[in-house]
């Protein structure tokens, strides 16, 4: 397990801990958008930007300005902040990050199956929050939130617009790996460990940040998929004590999308993610079954692995 240092442990509480990283969020999230803007600004003009704004994307300089706005001004953001949280604020770099790189490989090879074998449970999740209406005193909220939906999903659209297999590789590398490392350091590593020493509850700590990291995405209607994907992550965070599972298993239901998209729009594949009703009843049942059983594996295996013996003063696990 990661031990803490007790210099700093409790020299600023969780509450404050709470509101120093979302600050520290909000603050670099905003810088980076100002930034991306003034790139963007440079590059092409405020014609440009003023395009990107309004998401529309029908030139190739707004669509290059599109991946500027996502790395510059949401990627990297999103990246920095629990570094510069958890090695500068709290100095407890690996506590914070959980960057433990000791993982045992059948770990690996569990989280890809519990990947595959929880889709039809997705699919149920996916169809469900779909169906989602609110009262009619209601309405302004639900517009609002379905115009959020639609700009988010016409923008991820862009991004996963791949003409060649480079752009491919290019999209598998900044949309599925770099946005998994930096939304898992951010959410399972370091908002998780304050959720965590604030609740004393591994399990409520879990939840608040599944459900905190649904909602950062202003996806509303994909609010419960999400959820539960968050959910996963954050256990196989948890019952390690290293951010890596989830980084893998982040990485395999983002490039699974983005691989997917690539191969449907090629016409190499006739499975559309936009699909639903793709499982029958049995199946749903039997993804319900299997994934309960491997999520007891591994956490059965995980537990058996902390009791490897200390290595360079740190005991594994």
């Amino acid at each position: 397990m990661i031990t803490e240092n007790p210099q700093y442990k409790h020299r600023i509480s969780p509450a404050a801990q709470f509101i120093t990283f979302c600050a520290v969020a909000f603050g670099l999230i905003l810088a980076g958008n100002f930034i991306a803007l003034g790139i963007i600004y440079l590059m092409h003009g405020m014609d440009t930007v003023q395009l990107v704004m309004a998401l529309d994307l029908s030139t190739p300089a707004a669509v290059q300005s599109l991946w500027i706005l996502q790395i510059v001004g949401t990627t990297l953001p999103i990246l920095f902040t629990p570094i510069i949280f958890g090695k500068f604020i709290m100095h407890e770099t690996h506590a914070y990050l959980r960057t433990d790189t000791r993982i045992f490989p059948i770990a690996l090879v569990m989280i890809f199956f519990i990947m595959a074998a929880s889709t039809p449970i997705m699919e149920v999740l996916i169809a469900l929050n779909q169906k989602m209406q609110l009262p009619d005193f209601l309405k302004g909220l639900e517009n609002w939130m379905r115009n959020s939906e639609n700009m988010a999903q016409k923008a991820t659209a862009v991004l996963l617009k791949m003409d060649t297999w480079v752009d491919l590789v290019k999209v598998l590398l900044l949309v599925a790996l770099v946005t998994a490392v930096a939304e898992e350091f951010m959410f399972r590593g370091c908002l998780q460990t304050i959720l965590l020493r604030w609740t004393s509850s591994t399990h409520l700590a879990i939840w608040i940040t599944a459900a905190l990291f649904s909602a950062f995405h202003m996806e509303f209607f994909g609010f419960l998929p999400r959820l539960m994907l968050g959910v996963f992550f954050g256990y196989f965070t948890a019952w390690t004590g290293s951010v890596w599972p989830a980084v893998w298993a982040h990485f395999l239901n983002n490039g699974t999308a983005v691989l997917t998209t690539y191969l449907y729009n090629h016409k190499i594949i006739k499975l559309n993610l936009n699909d639903q009703n793709t499982f029958s009843y049995g199946s749903y049942i039997f993804s319900v079954i299997i994934t309960v059983i491997l999520f007891w594996a591994y956490r059965k295996t995980a537990y058996e692995k902390k009791h490897l013996p200390i290595v360079n003063g740190k005991k594994l696990g």
